[in-house]
């Protein structure tokens, strides 16, 4: 955390957080506690086939966008996903070589379709990849890594890529709070305008867009401060009152307990649906 003036002239706190961290706060308290504020974290599960899947398709994209234009192919990119490929989480061999095969053609039709020259669908040249950034929003610290950052005709696009089972739409893109506040930390990290925000779903070859006005914008930006505000609170009531655990994190048990990768410590979760396989997610 760091400081800034308040309106009232006291030192008034930013919070440092991420789209991920922010997340895990308004979807479990418990796991939030687990994840990020417990020392030494407690052990988490195993690796799943849909996390290892979406890993190599994200650094093979790195890779052969990285290249230039005239350099970029589709047996390129399908390349660097075999040069990428872990099996990790997958049920068994035959079931990763399935996949490895669908990720190469992902990969290579996207760029074919997307980044060579003469593309039939160009999307621009990326000015950012994997980039990091960082930036004062508000009362928060907006931090992430952006998996890519495009400039079309003179403007910032924040795209996101996605390999899993749901296509998102027009609706998921907009309500989408990590891709808003990507936005807002590009506009003060690249001193660009940046309204519009991407998913790019490669199973399926689609992209779903959306662009952002300043009244959206904000209405991310609010929501963002008021759960930085909530975890940042429960941290130091917590750090106050350690046996206030319960009270301050408290479960919130339900379906997707099924997933999560901090189950073996919470008995309400394991309760609440039983442990998926660590291949479920994969795009069918």
């Amino acid at each position: 955390m760091s400081l800034q003036l308040g309106l009232d002239g006291m030192p008034a706190r930013l919070v440092r957080v991420t789209p991920s961290r922010l997340a895990t706060w308004e979807d479990c308290r418990r796991r939030y506690r687990l994840t990020y504020l417990d020392r030494p974290p407690p052990p988490r599960g195993g690796p799943r086939a849909a996390s290892t899947l979406g890993a190599v398709v994200h650094n093979a994209l790195h890779a052969v966008l990285g290249e230039p234009p005239a350099r970029r192919s589709g047996p390129r990119a399908a390349a660097e996903v075999e040069r990428r490929w872990s099996s990790e989480g997958f049920r068994d061999d035959a079931q990763a070589a399935v996949y490895r095969e669908r990720a190469r053609g992902w990969v290579a039709e996207y760029v074919e379709r997307h980044a060579v020259p003469d593309a039939p669908e160009p999307q621009g040249e990326p000015v950012g990849r994997e980039r990091w950034l960082s930036a004062p929003v508000g009362t928060i610290v907006a931090e992430g890594r952006a998996d890519r950052l495009d400039d079309r005709d003179g403007e910032i696009v924040v795209v996101d890529y996605k390999t899993g089972r749901r296509v998102p739409d027009t609706e998921d893109v907009r309500r989408s709070p990590a891709l808003a506040l990507y936005a807002l930390a590009v506009r003060r990290v690249l001193r660009r305008p940046c309204r519009r925000v991407e998913l790019h779903h490669l199973p399926s070859g689609t992209v779903a867009a959306a662009d952002h006005d300043e009244d959206s914008l904000a209405a991310h930006r609010a929501r963002a401060e008021a759960s930085a505000a909530g975890l940042a609170g429960a941290a130091e009531a917590w750090e106050a009152a350690p046996s206030r655990t319960e009270d301050l994190f408290p479960p919130a048990p339900g379906p997707r307990c099924g997933a999560c990768d901090v189950r073996h410590h919470c008995p309400e979760g394991r309760a609440a649906a039983p442990a998926d396989v660590a291949w479920s997610g994969l795009a069918p």
